[in-house]
């Protein structure tokens, strides 16, 4: 795979280069998980306000409500499934990158220390991407627990 007249350190700059690549994919998916992020943020928000108004709401009004937080309960599963394909294609790049990597560097022990820092750094990145993933499906869950119980109050509301 190496040039035979590259030397280990040459040869470690041109597959750090190539690994380098997928960089632009990676920060298109942290773009897009960040307008997921704030679009998820935004529908929270209408759930609150939908919420304060349901509480002196007539039936009719409450009935209406009970649909739009079920419209916005739909909106955050797909949210939810946008930031679940982001994040798994932005794991998936990463191991993508790390693999190439690691298969370039592994007959070659004189660039350990720097093949050490870049693994460490893909390996944090799809830690962090992981993290985010986390949140985000905790967050999408928080809304949709609240679009439940608004919903439970508009049900409540509408018989009384």
């Amino acid at each position: 795979m190496f040039p035979n007249s590259a030397g280990p350190l040459d040869s470690t700059a041109h597959i750090i280069q190539v690994a380098l690549a997928p960089a632009f994919l990676l920060s298109a998916l942290a773009t897009l998980l960040n307008v997921f992020s704030t679009r998820l943020g935004r529908v929270a928000d209408k759930v609150d306000a939908a919420a304060r108004s349901l509480e002196g709401a007539d039936p009719a009004e409450a009935a209406r409500l009970s649909r739009y937080l079920t419209y916005l309960r739909r909106r955050s599963f797909i949210l939810d499934a946008a930031v679940v394909l982001a994040s798994l294609g932005g794991v998936m790049t990463g191991i993508a990158v790390l693999t190439l990597f690691v298969g370039a560097l592994r007959d070659n022990t004189i660039a350990t220390v720097l093949f050490g820092c870049f693994g460490a750094a893909l390996v944090c990145t799809v830690g962090a991407i992981g993290a985010f993933l986390t949140e985000i499906l905790l967050a999408g869950r928080g809304v949709r627990i609240e679009v439940a119980r608004q919903q439970d109050q508009a049900a409540g509301l509408k018989r009384g």
